[in-house]
């Protein structure tokens, strides 16, 4: 019988706030991440500062905010009022502390009330916030959350405004890297959702005249648009909405209180039954809901007192009251759809129409489809049960769909030896497998017929859920998990072809990844580096001293499960697959996966000739 353990006084321990942040981080930021996702908590710290910068030009303080993010070092400079001067040292280190009390100064703000600078703070390995008013100044710098230096009540002739740096701390954020891509797509909402704010990051200007109608021009060509962009704004609410001619699903973009809801909640769904509700009696039919809604890519932001999210982060709105004396998110959200969409289509009755034509197509696909998407289904379902192909993670073994992990990572790998080893070394609550069988399809001009037909693709569509909509996405993180050689890298091309011709929002929102595993080990009898470049691999020689033994990895298979733990684990390494803004998917498409064409040819020689020239100067 096991001794039972002593529970005294001794055991009670009272955890000071910075403690408490850097202990649980995850309750305050959520995962934490190298900045691979555009969720990890690297981000969501400039997000926090950024918040109160946002707050005061809500409150017509300052028209301008100035960031910079230089390797590790994060500046964030506005103009708003400044925070008091005698309270600089309290505002960012003492929990419950903050402006946002005062319903009177901040209604509707965006921060998280008295938390967010203090874990930017208890998160930092250097941070440092300076106030400017009526012509004086005061600052302080922490370590850690610790204050290390404090000056107060300088003259200056700076600005009047905030200034807050910080270096996150590598301990807790470990391999970081900023990727100025997911900063960027962050500011352009803050300037959709603010017109006439303006953003400066590392010197590029950052500005919007038409808010969402802004939002949805960026993220839809006007070439790929059904119809013009429908524009609606009222009290505390506005929308944008328009169809895509070649996008197969729907795609949302939900904001409250200028927050992104990257995960809907109540006002997402609100509006996407009021469109689906107002198209209905505008045109007197009873069109299906998912024939109404394919292919639509609108916007919505909608600004609510006292908002309540399902969590820390603020990713998915859970209240159901706008508050004060209005009604509920889903009856306003309801009568602004109903009235202002349904007055906007009698006005405009060339894009009713082609709205119409537009429902009425994908009327006739989903009925010519009926048959085979019944069997796929069928063929789906009963692969799952056989567990064939797909190696479930745990939290995706319950029907509750609150017990489900947000973070759960689906690796898609060809090959038995490649997917054995993954099998065998993932943490089988939050991560899955599934096996491919040989090179996929080349997907590109195919219609999404072809996803019901072909196994292989019908069996991953079922095991992402995402046929209708990305709000069911079973997986926050798409892992392509290939060997990194020639065949590996047309599986990841063909995959990549297979996600932008009929799931293009799963790399538009950021669950696309590249896993990268090392090319070398090289070791000794005291110490191993492994090696994800050659130029790691020279250095890692040089730091071993005498001859060490080096193993070239050829494929994931040659891996051990021993060892793969580690590069699925908490070293995992992943590189975003991210879409060229400049190019339209039509044209990526038809470059890299049409037939072949001389610039095709030219661009391939070109990069090999790259390539080979610097392998001649490296030998």
């Amino acid at each position: 019988m096991s001794k039972e353990t002593k529970y005294t006084e001794d055991n009670i321990r009272s955890l000071d706030w910075k403690e408490h942040i850097r202990m649980r981080p995850g309750m305050y930021i959520g995962k934490l991440g190298d900045g691979s996702s555009a969720d990890d908590g690297i981000y969501i710290l400039v997000k926090e500062v950024l918040d109160n910068s946002i707050d005061e030009y809500v409150m017509g303080a300052g028209k301008t905010i100035e960031i910079s993010i230089q390797g590790e070092k994060v500046v964030v400079r506005d103009y708003g009022r400044g925070i008091p001067l005698g309270k600089v040292v309290d505002v960012v280190s003492k929990m419950n502390t903050g402006g946002k009390y005062d319903s009177r100064a901040f209604k509707k703000s965006v921060g998280l009330n008295g938390v967010g600078t203090k874990a930017v703070n208890a998160l930092s390995a250097f941070f440092k916030v300076e106030s400017t008013r009526d012509g004086k100044s005061a600052s302080a710098e922490f370590e850690k959350g610790n204050l290390t230096n404090q000056e107060t009540l300088e003259e200056t002739s700076r600005r009047r405004g905030t200034k807050v740096s910080f270096v996150p701390d590598g301990t807790i954020f470990k391999h970081y890297k900023y990727r100025a891509e997911y900063v960027a797509k962050m500011l352009k909402n803050y300037v959709y959702l603010n017109p006439g704010l303006t953003i400066i990051f590392n010197g590029e200007k950052y500005f919007s005249e038409n808010g969402l109608k802004d939002l949805l021009s960026d993220t839809i060509n006007k070439e790929d648009r059904l119809y013009d962009i429908i524009h609606l704004q009222g009290d505390d609410i506005e929308i944008a909405i328009t169809h895509s001619k070649t996008q197969y699903s729907e795609e949302y973009h939900s904001f409250v209180n200028g927050q992104h809801t990257t995960q809907g909640g109540t006002h997402q769904a609100a509006f996407r039954e009021a469109v689906v509700k107002t198209i209905r009696e505008y045109y007197g039919k009873n069109y299906e809901a998912s024939d109404i809604r394919k292919s639509i890519v609108s916007a919505i932001s909608i600004k609510v007192m006292e908002p309540v999210f399902e969590s820390q982060t603020k990713t998915k709105l859970g209240s159901t009251e706008m508050g004060g004396d209005l009604p509920t998110v889903r009856t306003y959200i309801n009568d602004f759809v109903k009235t202002k969409l349904d007055n906007f289509l009698h006005k405009n009755p060339n894009t009713a129409e082609s709205l119409q034509r537009k429902i009425l197509q994908a009327e006739r696909e989903r009925k010519d489809l009926s048959g085979i998407r019944k069997l796929a289904k069928e063929r789906a379902k009963k692969a799952s049960l056989h567990n064939k192909k797909l190696r479930d993670c745990r939290v995706h073994l319950t029907d509750s769909k609150k017990d489900r992990n947000l973070e759960s990572t689906l690796f898609i790998t060809e090959g038995d030896s490649a997917s054995g080893s993954i099998t065998k070394s993932r943490d089988v609550n939050t991560q899955a497998v599934f096996s491919l069988r040989g090179k996929p399809l080349n997907s590109y001009n195919m219609s999404k017929k072809i996803v019901y037909e072909n196994e292989e693709f019908n069996l991953l569509q079922a095991a992402l859920n995402i046929e209708e909509s990305l709000e069911d996405l079973r997986y926050n993180n798409i892992v392509i998990a290939t060997d990194a050689d020639v065949d590996g890298m047309h599986i990841r091309l063909l995959l990549i072809t297979f996600f932008l011709q009929f799931f293009p929002e799963v790399i538009k929102e950021g669950h696309l990844y590249i896993l990268q595993t090392p090319l070398f080990r090289v070791r000794n009898k005291k110490e191993t580096i492994y090696c994800y470049s050659e130029q790691e691999r020279r250095d890692a020689i040089a730091k071993l001293s005498g001859k060490p033994e080096i193993t070239r990895f050829k494929g994931l298979g040659e891996i051990s499960p021993d060892e793969f733990v580690h590069f699925i684990g908490d070293d995992i390494r992943l590189d975003p697959v991210m879409l060229d803004k400049e190019k339209s998917i039509e044209e990526l498409l038809s470059f890299y996966m049409g037939k072949n064409t001389p610039q095709r040819q030219e661009f391939i020689i070109d990069n090999l000739k790259v390539e080979l020239d610097t392998i001649e100067e490296e030998l």
